[in-house]
């Protein structure tokens, strides 16, 4: 047992002396309603090669012309992430052969990206980390290669090629899987809140490449990497990277060499394998794109775009901390999504006890949400409403238990009806009459005088007890702030 432990610890030892570093690169489809460079359609799906015209295609002869909605929403996305804005701007043709790659080549920003530097701010445990961002840069998608339709061939659908993308690059910040996931969760919101990628990684419409090394701890020197392609989920981009850095970690202390290559993550299996040798920025003999002009970002542009922008998590979730005083872990759970943060925005607009509103947002409606499998935008009740079901608890006309249960139920069916017009019509407004209430406390004292006597002997966990008591004879509707104060008049004589 003894040379068991030894092992396990050896072992443990072996990973605990690394670090791990990883930078990731993120390619996010922009929710234009055309290409980056003509006007097919960018809408995700349609029958297959549907989506294209000659400009997509890559014919000779044809001329590309930018996209300048893709512009704004890659400024939108540099401002959100504190970048630094490229005002004079070029794209350049990155050379490769692929069948999906109808040119022959993509086009994409090199030395000009539109976006350089910046940062996310991302939380893991108590702890507070800045991601740095090299660049933010626009290019076109390429196309979709399908290996599983035909036996002996390969078929290409093209609808894709040309749809413009953003890629966002981070420096080689993060230290583990934890962290690259937190990062992408926190890069998908904004990306979201900005309205300018719906983050769909099942779809393609946000995808992630993961660079990967291993260093001993207090080395400053990056080892080689490993780039990790094509990763479809965030989950997935962690498991990746864990398992490479174990793989890496176990080269290394086999005495065995870590080769710079690309590789895929099988999600079954939990595992990477190699696909090819890395390319160096060379091998795509970037050259500037002829067929486009330089852009510039003229300073009403930025001004447009800077004024676009809506309130992001990260300041959101400030002003519920330091101004509306709500728990930290309920402002993040309220901005996981811009949606249900804005009707968060519109329910304090209409209620001053934000505690109050923040329990409902995190209990009830999140229940009725889930249980039904819908989205906030599928909410029916307007927050106003709500709003009201939250005054009548204040004002001690209804407990919560009874708002929750048994009146919010009915304003969901039926919208148009007010809280106090259901709760009225249910009969559920609590009693606050002092004599009925005393009434009620009597009998319930009454029904148990053996438990009166423990309390009245020290056991005072018992008041629970006949709290219960009140509401079960009352049915709900005694007032429980006056039933608690008549509870300790009658018991502390």
């Amino acid at each position: 047992m003894a040379g068991e432990i030894e092992i396990l610890k050896s072992n443990l030892d072996k990973y605990i002396k690394y670090e791990i570093v990883v930078g990731l690169e993120v390619h996010a489809q922009l929710l234009t309603q055309t290409k980056l460079f003509c006007g097919d359609s960018a809408a995700f799906g349609g029958d297959p090669n549907t989506h294209v015209s000659a400009i997509t295609l890559g014919h000779p002869g044809t001329l590309p012309v930018l996209n300048k909605k893709a512009i704004e929403f890659a400024i939108k996305m540099g401002l959100a992430c504190n970048c630094d804005i490229e005002r004079i701007n070029y794209f350049a043709r990155k050379h490769y052969f692929y069948p999906d790659l109808p040119k022959g080549y993509q086009i994409s920003q090199h030395t000009t990206p539109i976006c350089k530097n910046g940062l996310v701010k991302i939380k893991v445990g108590d702890a507070e980390k800045n991601i740095r961002l090299n660049r933010i840069h626009l290019e076109e998608d390429a196309g979709k290669s399908i290996h599983d339709i035909d036996d002996e061939n390969t078929c290409v659908d093209y609808n894709r090629a040309g749809v413009p993308l953003i890629e966002i690059v981070t420096e080689p910040d993060l230290r583990s899987g934890d962290e690259a996931f937190t990062y992408l969760t926190e890069l998908r919101k904004i990306l979201r809140y900005t309205k300018i990628c719906d983050g769909n990684m099942e779809e393609g419409s946000m995808r992630c490449d993961a660079n990967i090394s291993i260093r001993i701890k207090g080395e400053t020197r990056l080892g080689t990497k490993v780039e990790v392609k094509n990763l479809n989920s965030i989950r997935n981009v962690k498991r990746a990277i864990d398992h490479e850095a174990n793989r890496m970690i176990d080269l290394v202390e086999a005495n065995e060499k870590v080769i710079q290559q690309t590789r895929s993550f099988d999600a079954s299996a939990g595992t990477t394998f190699p696909l090819r040798t890395k390319e160096e920025a060379n091998d795509y003999r970037y050259f500037a794109d002829p067929d486009l002009p330089p852009f510039n970002v003229t300073d009403s542009m930025l001004e447009k775009v800077r004024n676009s922008l809506p309130a992001l998590p990260e300041a959101l979730i400030r002003k519920y901390t330091t101004i509306l005083h709500l728990p930290d872990y309920d402002a993040r759970v309220i901005c996981d999504d811009k949606e249900t943060a804005d009707y968060f925005e519109q329910l304090i607009l209409e209620t001053t006890n934000y505690k109050a509103a923040a329990n409902w947002m995190l209990g009830p409606v999140k229940s009725y949400l889930n249980e039904h499998q819908l989205l906030i935008t599928d909410f029916s009740l307007p927050a106003k409403k709500l709003a009201a079901l939250i005054q009548l608890v204040d004002q001690g006309k209804l407990n919560f238990s009874i708002a929750s249960s048994r009146v919010f139920p009915v304003l969901l069916k039926a919208v148009d009806k007010e809280p106090l017009q259901v709760a009225t019509a249910l009969n559920l407004l609590q009693n606050s009459d002092a004599d009925e209430v005393l009434a009620w406390v009597e009998e319930a004292l009454a029904k148990m005088p053996d438990k009166v006597t423990e309390y009245k002997k020290g056991k005072k966990g018992l008041m629970g007890l006949f709290v219960g008591e009140v509401k079960k004879i009352s049915k709900g509707k005694a007032d429980l702030k006056l039933t608690n104060q008549l509870l300790l008049e009658k018991l502390d004589k």
